[in-house]
């Protein structure tokens, strides 16, 4: 008898520990930073009744493990994490479970059917969706860099048909930065080819109506944006964030993932701009916006609200999200431009305008996710996507690929990627240092209602014995 209830108490015991590994691996593959990935699977723990002292979790890119041991007992398990994507609405709905799961007492069947629920939730748009919000959000960078609408929408459509190309390719399970690449390709064709609408041998033989809509007289930014949907904004925050909270091996992952992506899309377009023969791509095109700030707010929330479809940011969130996304962008500008390149501003340039308006944002969330009972990341990095670098971090790859000995061309490449470099570090350390701060605030209190519930629990005996196990 002693030794079925044995058997019994550890197949109990291995139930609760896949349950939090599937916890742990749902977050991980919705790209979920490391240190929520750590609060959410310690707070899972609590509820399955793992006691924290004698609990250890490794987290890594592609493995997760847990191991409850004491001086005589260790119980281990792994888990894999392969479907890596960006899905904010399971982070936060994972959060929400985790703290439901405590207060109402789940049952372990009620807390794994609500687990499955939130994996196996479609998602809150369609495929075709996706790929419009995430055409426009790069229409939206286009009018950024100084473009006028008409260029816009080529930009626009020239994205939404490489999105729905990569997303093809990705369902038929080729390599993920092969498609990156292939997508990069074909948008940056298309861009170019839309260049030819506004060249006068074809305005000439297009009626006088047709030509007042479709002329452009910025044809060639689309080149700049077209592309700009492949940018890994998530992971490069995350990258930063994790380093920053001292979780140096995932960072580590996230930053060679990241340049992996980037290096595949920097490819595709230089193979494009090779065959188009387009030699002013790094050198002429400027990226300094000279719109005003009503154009500047608007692109910005198109281009806010395109990614947070991307990232599968739940519905009523969206008009928040472009919000937040006027106001990073709006601050970014006037900071960074000024009477130098002829625009109104402080004229501090790219890299503080960046560090101030991330940070601005992300206070900002700190007091919005209580109004709005979804996660701070869940706000302020959809706000702050349309200040990446991304155009920087490429025509970087660009100039190192089609170096030819000439003297500059190096400088060149290095000032364009120590460019993206801060501009990227400083919107990462904006959202980050706000959050983590209130974090510190938060924490307590967040932790004694934590071990008040905990007590609860241990006092109807809901928590593991290892002595009763082994």
């Amino acid at each position: 008898m002693e030794d079925i209830q044995q058997a019994e108490s550890q197949k109990l015991l291995r139930r609760k520990l896949d349950l939090l590994l599937r916890t742990g691996a749902l977050l991980v593959e919705s790209a979920a930073d490391t240190s929520r990935i750590v609060r959410n699977m310690n707070r899972t723990a609590a509820y399955l009744g793992l006691p924290e002292k004698h609990l250890h979790t490794y987290i890594s890119y592609n493995m997760l493990m847990v191991n409850l041991s004491d001086e005589t007992h260790s119980f281990s398990k792994f888990q894999r994490c392969d479907k890596h994507g960006i899905n904010m609405d399971a982070i936060s709905a994972v959060s929400k479970l985790s703290w439901r799961a405590i207060k109402n007492d789940y049952s372990l069947d009620k807390y794994e059917e609500e687990l499955e629920a939130i994996k196996t939730k479609k998602r809150n748009y369609t495929p075709w969706q996706v790929a419009i919000g995430a055409g426009f959000a790069c229409g939206g960078f286009c009018v950024q860099f100084g473009c006028d609408w008409p260029a816009f929408f080529y930009a626009s459509i020239a994205a939404i048909l490489g999105f729905r190309l990569r997303a093809w390719l990705n369902s038929k399970g080729s390599n993920g930065y092969a498609n990156i690449a292939f997508a990069a390709f074909f948008s940056t064709l298309l861009a170019w080819l839309s260049a030819y609408i506004s060249m006068p041998i074809v305005s000439s033989h297009l009626p006088e109506c047709l030509v007042q809509v479709l002329h452009s007289d910025t044809p060639w930014h689309p080149l700049m944006a077209c592309a700009l949907f492949i940018v890994p904004g998530v992971p490069l925050i995350n990258f930063v964030n994790d380093m920053l909270d001292n979780h140096i091996g995932m960072g580590i992952n996230r930053a060679v993932n990241t340049l992996l992506m980037v290096a595949a899309m920097s490819f595709g377009i230089a193979i494009a701009i090779k065959i188009c023969h387009i030699d002013n791509f790094v050198r002429d095109l400027s990226m300094t916006p000279h719109n005003n700030y009503i154009a500047y707010a608007t692109a910005a929330a198109i281009s806010a609200m395109g990614f947070s479809m991307i990232f599968n940011i739940p519905r009523r969130l969206l008009w928040v999200v472009a919000i937040g996304g006027i106001i990073a962008v709006c601050t970014r500008n006037f900071v960074n431009l000024g009477p130098s390149n002829n625009n109104i501003g402080l004229d501090c340039g790219p890299i503080i305008g960046s560090l101030v308006g991330s940070s601005l944002i992300s206070i900002i969330c700190v007091k919005a996710v209580h109004m709005f009972h979804t996660p701070h990341h869940c706000l302020s990095i959809p706000s702050v996507i349309p200040m990446v670098p991304g155009v920087l971090m490429y025509r970087m790859l660009f100039a190192l690929i089609e170096m030819h000995g000439v003297v500059g061309e190096l400088t060149v490449a290095i000032h364009n990627g120590i460019r993206a470099s801060l501009i990227i570090l400083c919107i990462a350390i904006g959202v980050a240092i706000p959050n983590i701060f209130a974090r510190q605030w938060i924490a307590p209190n967040r932790r004694k209602k934590l071990e008040r519930l905990i007590e609860e629990r241990r006092q109807r005996g809901k928590f593991i014995d290892l002595d009763e196990i082994a």
